[in-house]
């Protein structure tokens, strides 16, 4: 894969954030990702802040290269995850579910980089306005929650495009080397994948997850909880009670009782595969096999080149 200028500015290999996933993404999986290339991320939207602690001091100690946190502003303890980054002195910060403008100006002062996650223009406009490093647009196929608006990947590729100076990285949908070619021929400076990492072996969820997605075919996963706020999950015995619920026209009280606290641990940590909230994308669809992050990173870079390749005999 070539430089672009967000390797040059995040001191990166490959143009490759692992998504923060909640349940997925603890430090053995953010160093792996680290140490092929990419930029590996610890997801703090499930953990409290000493167990945050615990997983930078572990990938500090682990490895020496470039790595983030992704923080949801929305998360209950998000003012103390942040303050531990902080203290930690966390080289990257990838924040979603919230305004940009809150936390960047601070963290640009403690010396650390700032990525923001948005589904749509406005938000874009809102992240490049407080001055964040770099964007991660994130496209309805992606899994977990996602934005109201259900615009893909490739039309948001369009969208922003035209109006984002800061580099910009495509997020949902994402699970090859050709696919990653083709954002980065329309403008994209890189892309962040959560599906297949979620589904690597040093990903924290449980093996029951792993294995139902790969077991997952087309059509697997649905974009539901839209009432309080829109989340792509596997199909499961959870998943019908929120279908059945959403046609009958439950209310987002009732949506949420239903959905309690807890469901994403029970089922993605946990491995209860019929009670628990599983949360992944569309590209669950073409993963075969459980995988390591360096084969992982391998099959990118084969297949990017692969495709470079077919794009040069066609001239």
């Amino acid at each position: 894969m070539i430089k672009t200028s967000f390797t040059e500015i995040f001191g990166v290999k490959y143009p490759v954030i692992q998504g923060g996933m909640v349940w997925c993404s603890g430090w053995r999986l953010a160093c792996a990702v680290s140490e092929a290339g990419g930029l590996g991320i610890i997801g703090s939207g499930s953990m409290y802040p000493e167990v945050l602690k615990d997983h930078i001091r572990k990938i500090k100690a682990a490895t020496e290269k470039p790595f983030g946190v992704n923080v949801p502003l929305m998360y209950a303890h998000a003012d103390q995850l942040i303050e531990v980054m902080i203290e930690e002195k966390v080289p990257v910060i990838i924040t979603s579910a919230g305004s940009p403008s809150k936390y960047t100006s601070r963290f640009h002062e403690a010396g650390i980089k700032v990525i923001h996650v948005v589904s749509n223009l406005k938000f874009a406009l809102k992240s490049q306005e407080a001055g964040v490093d770099a964007i991660v647009f994130e496209g309805f196929e992606a899994g977990g929650h996602n934005g109201t608006e259900e615009t893909s990947t490739l039309v948001l590729m369009q969208l922003l495009r035209k109006h984002i100076r800061v580099p910009l990285l495509a997020a949902g949908g994402i699970g090859s080397g050709e696919a990653i070619l083709g954002l980065m021929a329309m403008g994209a400076d890189g892309v962040q994948i959560g599906s297949l990492f979620a589904a690597a072996r040093e990903s924290s969820a449980h093996d029951s997850f792993k294995a139902l997605i790969v077991s997952a075919g087309d059509g697997a996963t649905d974009l539901v909880l839209k009432k309080i706020g829109a989340t792509r999950l596997l199909k499961n015995r959870f998943y019908n009670e929120v279908k059945e619920l959403e046609l009958n026209g439950g209310s987002a009280d009732e949506l949420k009782d239903l959905l309690g606290k807890g469901r994403a641990r029970i089922g993605m940590f946990e491995g209860d595969m019929e009670n628990g909230e599983l949360e992944i994308g569309q590209i669950a669809g073409c993963i075969e096999s459980v995988k390591s992050v360096n084969e992982i990173f391998d099959e990118l870079k084969s297949s990017f080149n692969d495709a470079l390749n077919r794009l040069k005999l066609m001239e």
